[in-house]
């Protein structure tokens, strides 16, 4: 048998929280809540997983309907490979702490190509000295935005010769979006499959 990839050991430093939200039945949904799960079907994702942040965008169909459009072109059509989409959005996971979207997009990146050196040095809040040239430039360039709301000309430069203009306005949708994802599964207390270790230590508060 495979050793599992070590990005997705880890134990459960405290007990995961409740979520604030009542879970919906999919065989009892209104029929605005039909047009958002139809919505996320007919996507480019291909289905709909009650769960994450998909099950909040339920309690507001509306919404959610416009939040998962958003979701989809930045995950799918930008300009970007996968690979530096995937690396950037395990930088967003990692500075707040999302527990879920770090669960979801991990393995996500390692299959795109992020090294899992990086990827567990990330999620330690290490450097990610073993990532390469151009997941450094986008490493550096976030750390920057979230450490200073502002961000370098070097740190600018340095990526824009990477990615282009079209690039870097889509990088920061990216950034953007996936705060955004963070922030809703933090504050409903999303949780993860039944049986899975947080990847971060949860705070008490």
């Amino acid at each position: 048998m495979s050793k599992m990839p070590s990005y997705k050991r880890g134990k459960r430093a405290a007990a995961a929280p409740s979520p604030r939200l009542p879970a919906f039945a999919l065989d009892n949904l209104s029929a605005e809540q039909h047009a958002l799960v139809e919505a996320i079907k007919s996507g480019p994702r291909g289905r709909f997983q009650n769960e994450g942040p998909f099950a909040v965008y339920l309690h507001a169909p509306g919404y959610g309907k416009l939040a998962q459009a958003l979701g989809g072109y930045l995950r799918y059509h930008t300009s970007l490979p996968p690979r530096l989409k995937e690396f950037a959005i395990l930088c967003t996971a990692q500075h707040w702490k999302a527990q879920y979207e770090w669960h979801a997009h991990a393995p996500m990146a390692a299959n795109d190509g992020v090294k899992e050196t990086t990827i567990r040095n990330l999620k330690a809040g290490r450097p990610a000295k073993s990532a390469a040239k151009d997941e450094m430039a986008i490493y550096e360039f976030v750390k920057e935005v979230y450490a200073k709301r502002r961000v370098s000309n070097a740190a600018y430069v340095r990526l824009r010769k990477i990615i282009g203009d079209t690039g870097m306005v889509e990088l920061v949708g990216i950034l953007g979006y996936y705060a955004l994802i963070s922030m809703t599964l933090n504050v409903f207390r999303m949780p993860l499959p039944e049986g899975t270790p947080l990847p971060f230590a949860e705070p008490r508060i």
